[in-house]
């Protein structure tokens, strides 16, 4: 009978604590080499590959760690991090810890040299005492590196707080980003997703993180919403008061809806004055004793949308106005207001702590102190808008915004990016209108930034065919090929690559729009808005009117004077305040995303980190991508092992 080789040590599975994690054996390692993956780890997990990984192992020389599989391996040795692609190797060591990807699934590499049987355990002539060294000298070995596992977070953090750069793409920079309070309002944050590690949902938010405290009236916007899920998912509203649900569903949807829901909700769909239009926005107000609570988001009220996709969500909490406030109001409570007031909303009335009485409808929003809105506010309303509202929605809005603001030099001609979700029935003409308004600006030589080239960010069929959902990821990417397919949008197409978010696999539901040289951006969008006509509004007769068939929400970041807020209608005795800057004080902000590699101390202006998900710039479509588009019939199995049906299609978002 062969000699059975001698044990090395295990791989021991942790949790993103880095604590050992009981529920999962460990995994011997012996001497030559160990296939780790699907077969050796029990998870059902079919992301993890047959052969994932190789450890070959001996007595006296480090483990060389080989990459099998086609997905990737993290390794961590000390405070340097490394990813490995397919048929990439290393070597490991005792304590290091190994990570699977996608997925979660941790491991500590813990070599077992001293245990019975290894060479290290033969006594010498000194009676046990150079295992006595050798034993207290692994304690010490193994003390310092749990005190280096507890750290190990802190101190990449603390780098990139002190402008350390994060070296390569490979890094999952996603890990680092936690704005400060004051920050918070000035940036958005990308929502959870169920099946990501924890690192990947760093600083993201669920619907239970953002509907909270003593609400005393909400308003909930939204296309889709699933009645059943939003009580059971967020239990906080079923104690509110008063609830307006304003939402875009059919009769079908809205006859349950009518039965299911609260005595005290109230449901309101708005008017669609204009054929294949929708009530689309994404946002809710919440009103607190102590001020109001403005979120704008990107995802329907179903369970999906805040579980397997990538979406993003911006708040911002503001106080009543006091009574020597001026009765004139900011660029964003107008905004804010004249979009309510287009919703023709049901008025109702209410009794407020302290105020008494108060009717709730679009004006009421105006006792709000808006002055340190860190954004503004694009919308979109039905109709043929001209004369002084021709800029007042849509992309003229965003063209008029932006004609307003002044832009560092470098963005000159810059690029721009389209991310979305549903592609409309598009043509050349709409696409240079549309690039037109989105390359307003001027730098501060108050000359015209010129008109930039744009890219479209849109998942391939392989990327649906392998995300977290399959093919049913596709339902949310409503699209069908006579959309998709239009050989002038052939040179628009670049892919969805979210390493660094940990979104590759997570399907975008978010939509936003930017203009950037590389990670700098002159301004960011995060909208409900898709690339369509019906979302963004054409020009009509001889561009005197704007034609816009959607309700639509966005919030745009730009370069502006810093100020921080840290006020909050839930920090119980500690609301916090906002504090305005003399305009001559003031640093103008830069906005940047998570790959910027830049140093915080040597910048003149306030860095602010927005959480962008993929990948800029933009990697284009390769000969063999195909972009997806849902009516087409696809025999290669996904992930879960399923096919695509032309016929099925469960989840519909209007262009």
């Amino acid at each position: 009978m062969a000699a059975l080789a001698p044990q090395i040590g295990f791989l021991v599975p942790v949790n993103d604590k880095l604590q050992e994690n009981t529920s999962i054996p460990k995994i011997p390692i012996v001497h030559g080499p160990n296939i780790v993956g699907r077969d050796s780890i029990p998870v059902a997990d079919k992301r993890l590959s047959r052969k994932h990984l190789c450890i070959t192992a001996s007595l006296n020389a480090p483990a060389h760690l080989i990459v099998e599989g086609s997905n990737p391996v993290v390794v961590r040795s000390n405070d340097q991090r490394k990813k490995l692609l397919s048929r990439e190797s290393c070597e490991i060591r005792d304590g290091d810890f190994v990570e699977l990807i996608p997925g979660y699934h941790f491991f500590k590499f813990v070599c077992e040299r001293n245990s019975v049987g290894s060479s290290s355990q033969k006594r010498d002539s000194s009676g046990g005492k150079r295992v006595c060294e050798e034993d207290e000298f692994v304690s010490r070995k193994r003390a310092k590196q749990v005190s280096q596992d507890e750290v190990f977070a802190r101190s990449l953090q603390a780098e990139l707080n002190h402008g350390s750069p994060v070296h390569g793409k490979s890094i999952e920079t996603i890990r680092y980003f936690s704005p400060t309070k004051d920050k918070l309002p000035s940036t958005f944050r990308l929502m959870k997703v169920k099946d990501l590690p924890p690192w990947a949902n760093t600083n993201a938010v669920s619907i239970g993180d953002v509907v909270q405290g003593n609400i005393q009236v909400a308003l909930l916007s939204n296309y889709m919403v699933d009645i059943d899920w939003l009580t059971s998912a967020c239990t906080t509203l079923t104690k509110v008061p008063h609830v307006l649900v304003i939402h875009g569903e059919g009769d079908g949807t809205l006859e349950y809806m009518k039965r299911k829901k609260f005595a005290n909700w109230i449901l309101h769909k708005p008017p669609l004055p204009i054929s294949y239009g929708t009530h689309h926005s994404k946002a809710m107000l919440l009103v607190y004793p102590q001020g109001v609570r403005i979120i704008v988001h990107t995802a329907n009220l179903i369970y999906v949308d805040w579980n397997n996709k990538s979406q993003g969500l911006w708040m911002q909490d503001f106080p009543w106005k006091n009574s020597n406030a001026s009765n004139k109001g900011s660029g964003f409570e107008n905004d804010l207001v004249d979009y309510l007031t287009a919703l023709k909303l049901p008025e109702f009335s209410v009794s407020l702590p302290g105020l008494g009485n108060c009717s709730i409808n679009a004006s009421f929003f105006r006792r709000f102190d808006y002055s340190s809105a860190t954004v503004r506010l694009i919308a979109s309303v039905p109709g043929y808008h001209s004369g002084s509202s021709l800029k007042k929605w849509g992309h003229m809005k965003l063209r008029t915004v932006l004609q307003e603001s002044t832009f560092d030099q470098q963005f000159r001609k810059a690029p721009l990016v389209y991310q979305f979700s549903s592609l409309g029935s598009l043509d050349e003409k709409w696409m240079t209108e549309l690039a037109s308004s989105m390359s307003s600006g001027v730098s501060e030589d108050q000359k015209p930034l010129g008109v930039g080239e744009p890219l479209i960010i849109w998942p391939s069929v392989e990327d649906v065919r392998c995300s977290l959902e399959g093919y049913a990821a596709g339902n949310a990417i409503p699209s069908p090929q006579k959309n998709v397919e239009k050989e002038f949008l052939k040179k628009y197409w670049a892919k969805w690559k979210a390493s660094h978010s940990g979104r590759c696999h997570a399907m975008p539901h978010i939509k936003t729009f930017a203009r950037y040289n590389g990670q700098n951006l002159a301004w960011f969008l995060l909208t409900s808005s898709n690339l369509s006509k019906a979302a963004w509004g054409a020009l009509q007769k001889n561009n005197s009117q704007l034609m816009i068939r959607s309700y639509e929400l966005g919030v745009l970041f730009l370069p502006s004077k810093w100020q921080g807020c840290s006020f909050s209608c839930t920090d119980n005795g500690n609301q916090g305040k906002c504090e305005s800057a003399k305009a001559s004080e003031a640093e103008k902000t830069k906005l940047v995303t998570l790959s910027w590699e830049g140093n915080r101390n040597t910048e003149s202006s306030e860095v602010i980190t927005l959480p962008v998900p993929y990948e800029l710039p933009p990697q284009r479509y390769s000969s063999e991508d195909i972009p997806w588009s849902w009516d087409r019939r696809y025999s290669k199995r996904d992930v879960h092992g399923q096919v695509w049906p032309r016929q099925v299609q469960l989840y519909t978002t209007k262009d």
